[in-house]
């Protein structure tokens, strides 16, 4: 089962343990206006994302409280969260001010969300790998590479959920203990 844009922000909120102000200016340096209580509705996970759960009385009440996280939303944290993490990186004298690159349809949300925290948490390769082994998942450098290349790179690959579910489970690992 995939991971939703809203289970990402659940994990990774939790991961790295950031706080609901924050969530806000991350989302703000992104160039999204969301209200805390969007955050927080964005984070509660709604009843039909577990469909085998035993809440089965047949009603089909649709929870009005929750936000879905867009792709873009998503993107836009992400981008937010380089900023917070690093500060705005000024443009070079006489290069225009560079747009970040919006997702193309058919680029993996996966492939993104590794690029983006390598880049907000300043890691390495080598931290990656030691984060995927924290949860249990052993891949070689040249793997890791591939999943960080450009989307139409002959070495690209897409990043399949198992991949990012477990970074983000490994990130949890590495910086809540």
């Amino acid at each position: 089962m995939s991971m939703s844009n809203d289970d990402i922000l659940i994990r990774l909120r939790y991961a790295l343990d950031i706080k609901n102000t924050d969530m806000v200016e991350i989302f703000k340096l992104g160039g999204i206006e969301v209200t805390k209580e969007e955050v927080l509705k964005m984070l509660t996970k709604s009843k039909n994302s577990y469909p085998n759960e035993a809440d089965n009385d047949g009603d089909l009440a649709q929870n009005d409280d929750v936000v879905k996280c867009n792709n873009s939303m998503l993107e836009s944290f992400l981008n937010g969260f380089i900023i917070f993490k690093r500060g705005k990186q000024d443009p070079k004298p006489g290069q225009p001010d560079r747009q970040a690159m919006p997702l193309k349809n058919n680029e993996s949300m996966n492939n993104l969300i590794l690029k983006k925290l390598k880049i907000a948490l300043a890691l390495t390769s080598e931290d990656m790998l030691d984060i995927l082994e924290e949860a249990g998942v052993i891949i070689t450098k040249g793997e890791l590479s591939a999943l960080l290349r450009k989307e139409g790179h002959k070495n690209y690959k897409e990043c399949g959920d198992r991949y990012a579910r477990n970074f983000l489970k490994g990130l949890a690992v590495k910086y809540r203990g």
